[in-house]
């Protein structure tokens, strides 16, 4: 028991340690979109474009990642992801065009796939009771973007764009290397399933409603951390650093908060905690859209919007071994793909909205209306759930 108890330990930390240091190079491009922008000279779609193509790859391939940690268990597969992210970061340094930049970037990507690979690894370990909280634990992989939002611009002050490559490139080598001698491979099933048989996860409806919850809690979360540098510096001028800081500290609300997401799942239901976090939003959402022109409330909403969208992504979690105990990776993978196509869209659509209308009100509006259909069909299921026990009750 003792020996489990230090592989599941192990498990836990290095895979945090490892989605932390993958998610740095994910949204290493966000913090330098000014930068780039001024040596390519582009467009404010190609910015938008630059920043969102890794959110593209990281989120499409945490569908085929989660089902091969199911298959070829964690420590191999997330080992053999991070060092894939050298040759990306190292092309990065040559790239002498947008065009050139554009690919790179897409393949940095393949860092946001290892949140799939890291949640289906430590699932294995721990029993569904606490999952919740342990998934939230893991979650804190999330802080990669944090300093990547702080740290890569301070980085780029000191040894250039050429240097954050290289040393990036150095930093996941020797990650990788620690996780593949230290973290010990997850209980496998007794027999792994074909593809085909993975993705029937597909027919059940709460793979499909936990992913669209995930497309507005961690989709908010990602569009936001990819976004508020820009808005940070267009709406109140601030410097790349302060735009960095204030940014980060959004996304260390956000992750802190998600094992508590996933403890209040654990103890009163997952539904009833999201009944809280999607009129949170949609509320904290109203708030930003009204402080447009106000840099203390905008701060203030905005935090408020990350602890809410935290505790949204630990209690999203907490149900998704519930959907299909035997096929986590699968469900963990598209329920991860649809949160990050959630921060896909955003930014793309904020920089069209703001071409459009010349502010950023109409976006906000959208944002609200997402969160109240999200409640609305919560609701929906909650009440569904609670009518079947009441007929089932002796």
């Amino acid at each position: 028991m003792g020996k489990k108890q230090g592989n599941q330990a192990q498990a836990l930390w290095y895979s945090t340690i490892a989605m932390a240091a993958s998610f740095v190079i994910w949204n290493m491009l966000a913090p330098l979109a000014a930068q780039l922008s001024e040596l390519y000279r582009l467009s404010g779609f190609q910015k938008s474009a630059l920043i969102a193509a890794p959110v593209l790859l990281g989120s499409v391939m945490r569908i085929p990642m989660g089902i091969l940690t199911d298959r070829y268990g964690g420590r191999r597969v997330f080992a053999l992801t991070m060092l894939f992210l050298i040759l990306p970061l190292l092309a990065a340094s040559f790239a002498s065009s947008f065009s050139a930049m554009l690919l790179c970037a897409l393949f940095l990507g393949m860092g946001g796939s290892t949140f799939a690979i890291s949640l289906t690894y430590v699932s294995r370990w721990y029993p569904p009771e606490k999952q919740g909280f342990v998934l939230g634990l893991a979650g804190l992989g999330n802080l990669g973007v944090a300093a990547a939002s702080y740290g890569v611009p301070v980085l780029h002050g000191y040894i250039g764009l050429d240097g954050v490559f290289y040393s990036l490139a150095g930093m996941i080598t020797v990650v990788a290397v620690l996780f593949w001698l230290f973290a010990a491979d997850a209980p496998k099933p007794a027999k792994p399933k074909t593809l085909l048989q993975s993705m029937q996860v597909l027919k059940v409806k709460s793979t499909w409603a936990l992913s669209f919850y995930y497309s507005l809690t961690f989709g908010g979360f990602v569009a936001f951390s990819v976004y508020l540098p820009t808005f940070l510096k267009e709406l109140f001028g601030l410097s790349a650093a302060e735009a960095g800081l204030r940014t980060a500290a959004f996304v260390l609300a956000a992750t802190l908060i998600r094992p508590c997401g996933g403890y209040l799942a654990d103890r009163f239901g997952s539904r009833r905690v999201l009944t809280a976090v999607f009129a949170g939003i949609a509320l904290s959402g109203l708030a930003i859209a009204l402080s447009l022109d106000q840099a203390g409330s905008f701060t203030v909403s905005f935090l408020i919007m990350a602890c809410f969208l935290g505790i949204g992504n630990g209690a999203v979690f907490k149900m998704v071994p519930e959907v299909s105990p035997a096929d986590t990776g699968a469900v963990t993978g598209i329920v991860g793909a649809a949160g990050g196509l959630g921060g896909f869209f955003p930014p793309l659509a904020l920089g069209v909205i703001q071409d459009v209308s010349g502010s950023y009100t109409f976006g906000f509006a959208l944002l609200i209306a997402f969160a109240c259909i999200c409640l609305g069909v919560n609701q929906l299921a909650l009440r569904i759930r609670q009518e079947k026990t009441a007929v089932t009750a002796p």
